[in-house]
């Protein structure tokens, strides 16, 4: 029977990033999933490997990093980065003098704030009607989910030697020994990163960090004249949900206005991320509704709330909505990520906070460094 040096359950973003890191240090790797290919969270989401905006400290740093990894991995994977950098469009005055204090933190070098007319020559299809001010950072970059996990995967495979075992369900961890529904695996170390899925596996340990599961609505926008769009926009909503605005004090000021004039937007979890794929069409989203089960529904009123943000900031004329999904992944009050210890031989690693894209491979590489040296 073939053994290795780990096993990495899960072939989402976060499984994957600790395969990689791994097999950087020259461990043989198996990773092991239910599914026949990449479908969950990680391939349901904007591509957005977001830095600016991220909460102050270590999800900042793991964010840099992480951008650092994609930007370096993306051409040897064939990976395209479809654009980069990230304008944030502020309609307020409110709005605008948080993206002001943020500038005054260590998390605002590389970024720069812009007027209107500035920031439309970044972003042409910004409004200019109503856009007080912008800020721009350099850090962002932009792939397309659905392709760049598979990518990532068949790279993993050819240029690491990291061997996957697809359509295959794991039902007990404990090192030396997997057991799957296709067999035992033999691996000296196993690492579970399970995404939204808290009960097939070191159920009490997971429970235990009082995670959830959110919601989120997707679509996709066709512009009747697609243009590039320059960068990666976001608006007033994002300031008071990306923690690292939302914490800062210039926050509650804005805060208490979108209470006042987007209440219902703020109430179903509603901010603007707009990105640009190769053929002119937009990604757009999200929303945030919580709960063990989320329903499988997509009401209607609450992309409604999504596109009425999107004509707020962007002038797009005719456009379109041409697909529409919802996606769920881990959630938790607390805290952004975790990982757990069951054993000297087992972690657990989740993201609790929709930011596995972003963070995920400077996290593991935290994982696999502490843990591996």
């Amino acid at each position: 029977m073939e053994s290795y040096d780990l096993a990495v359950v899960g072939a989402g973003i976060v499984g994957l990033a600790h395969a990689l890191a791994a097999a950087k240090k020259g461990l043989k790797v198996v990773v092991v999933d239910r599914d026949a290919q990449a479908n969950g969270a990680s391939i349901r989401n904007f591509g957005f490997v977001t830095v600016t905006g991220q909460e102050r400290g270590a999800c900042w740093q793991r964010a840099m990093r992480s951008r650092d990894i994609w930007a370096e991995i993306a051409p040897e994977a064939g990976i395209r980065v479809e654009h980069r950098g990230l304008v944030v469009a502020a309609r307020r005055p409110e709005a605008a003098a948080v993206l002001e204090a943020f500038m005054t933190t260590e998390m605002g070098a590389g970024c720069r704030m812009l007027s209107p007319t500035e920031a439309r020559g970044l972003v042409p299809a910004l409004k200019a009607d109503g856009m007080v001010a912008a800020l721009h950072s350099s850090h962002e970059i932009r792939v397309e989910s659905r392709e760049a996990i598979p990518k990532l995967a068949r790279w993993l495979e050819t240029a690491h030697g990291v061997t996957f075992r697809r359509q295959t369900a794991v039902r007990t961890v404990a090192p030396p020994a997997i057991e799957t529904t296709t067999g035992t695996i033999r691996a000296a170390r196993a690492v579970v990163c399970p995404g939204d899925d808290f009960l097939s596996l070191f159920p009490e340990r997971i429970a235990a960090y009082g995670v959830t599961k959110c919601k989120l609505h997707m679509m996709r926008v066709t512009p009747a004249d697609p243009t590039p769009l320059g960068a990666a926009v976001m608006s007033d909503l994002g300031l008071v949900r990306y923690l690292g605005y939302a914490a800062l004090p210039e926050a509650a000021a804005l805060k208490a206005r979108l209470e006042a004039e987007q209440a219902d937007a703020l109430d179903n979890g509603v901010h603007l991320i707009v990105v640009q794929s190769a053929d002119g069409s937009l990604v757009v989203g999200d929303s945030h509704h919580y709960g063990p089960t989320p329903d499988p529904f997509a009401p209607e009123h609450v992309d409604r709330l999504i596109l009425d943000e999107f004509d707020a900031v962007l002038a797009m004329p005719g456009r379109r909505v041409t697909e529409r999904w919802t996606g769920i992944y881990a959630s938790a009050s607390d805290r952004l990520m975790f990982v757990d210890k069951p054993s000297d031989d087992v972690r657990i690693a989740m993201v609790t906070s929709g930011t596995g894209a972003s963070t995920a491979f400077g996290i593991a590489e935290e994982v696999i460094g502490e843990w591996i040296g």
